[in-house]
């Protein structure tokens, strides 16, 4: 009978998740234990500044896996999206549940959709990668940083600072909240974020017990596709507060379509490729070469500049 600590962000969200994966391995392994460990990232510590100003990736992670090598924890949940590309030696994703839904939805004060929005709209998001695809869209929409769980960023559009916000679909099937959504966008019109709507499991990689159990709840096709993203993120060395999207899919012969994305941050300029390939590995680099080519690189530097300053 094994046990197992488990570590966890405290956000509602977080939390939700991490029971969830918890409840799916009581019914794989009915006679394990389980014991959360929450804990309080850099992320969550510092709300009135934009991501992209105070480290991008990894700020909702590294306590966490500082706690996964102290051996205080066995495995953590994370949403796949807040992972860095690399992982540090000595930890893997022992497991990526199924996906679920990955697109950006909008929530609007009265039900509008983007397109609906009246001219000069304020739309709330912290995501360079959504505001740099709603402004290719509406260029006459304003923009303006949103921090917060998703409580929190749900009431200041319910108090009326915003005309809409922009969240992850997922986060809000996760806690019940779909009933508040105005439009599920389009992935032609916002990519989703790399792995967004997927979950990791993160371990160390000697832990065999740990990767024997987590194995079981890996979900192959969507390890495929999240692989594939993030080797594209990888190879374009992007954070999470920097204006990239990539979103792949699998077919039943395995075949992966990846579309990748690097955007300017007002959405002036916009690079996307698609691509098919069966090694999600090779596939990644693929895309992301092709939008190096075009131009993307000299985008993402000037981002990395700007949050620098």
């Amino acid at each position: 009978m094994g046990n197992w600590k488990v570590g966890t962000r405290r956000s509602n969200l977080a939390l939700t998740q991490t029971n969830w994966v918890v409840d799916q391995l009581k019914g794989i392994a009915p006679e394990a234990n389980f014991e959360l460990h929450e804990i309080v990232t850099k992320g969550d510590r510092i709300l009135d500044v934009t991501l992209s100003k105070v480290g991008g990736k990894g700020l909702f992670v590294k306590e966490i896996e500082q706690s996964l090598f102290d051996k205080e924890t066995d495995f953590a949940v994370h949403s796949c999206k807040d992972m860095p590309s690399e992982l540090p030696e000595g930890l893997v994703i022992g497991a990526i549940p199924k996906r679920v839904d990955p697109r950006d939805v909008l929530l609007s004060k009265d039900g509008k959709t983007l397109d609906e929005l009246p001219e000069g709209a304020l739309v709330g998001t912290s995501s360079l990668r959504r505001s740099a695809q709603i402004l290719a869209h509406r260029p006459d929409i304003q923009i303006e940083s949103l921090r917060g769980n998703i409580d929190t960023r749900m009431r200041k559009l319910q108090e009326g600072n915003f005309d809409a916000i922009i969240l992850a679909a997922a986060g809000l099937e996760r806690v019940n909240f779909e009933g508040k959504i105005s439009q599920f966008l389009p992935v032609e019109i916002s990519l989703p974020a790399v792995g967004q709507g997927a979950l990791a499991i993160e371990c160390r990689s000697d832990d065999e017990e740990t990767l024997a159990l987590l194995k079981r709840l890996d979900h192959e096709p969507t390890r495929r596709a999240v692989t594939a993203e993030r080797s594209f993120l990888h190879k374009l060395q992007g954070g999470c507060q920097v204006p990239i999207g990539a979103y792949a899919t699998v077919a039943e012969d395995n075949l992966i379509t990846l579309t990748g994305m690097v955007g300017s941050p007002d959405g002036k300029q916009m690079f996307k490729n698609t691509a098919t390939g069966h090694d999600p590995l090779a596939l990644g680099i693929q895309v992301a070469e092709v939008l190096l080519a075009q131009g993307a690189g000299e985008v993402l530097e000037q981002v990395l500049r700007e949050n620098q300053q």
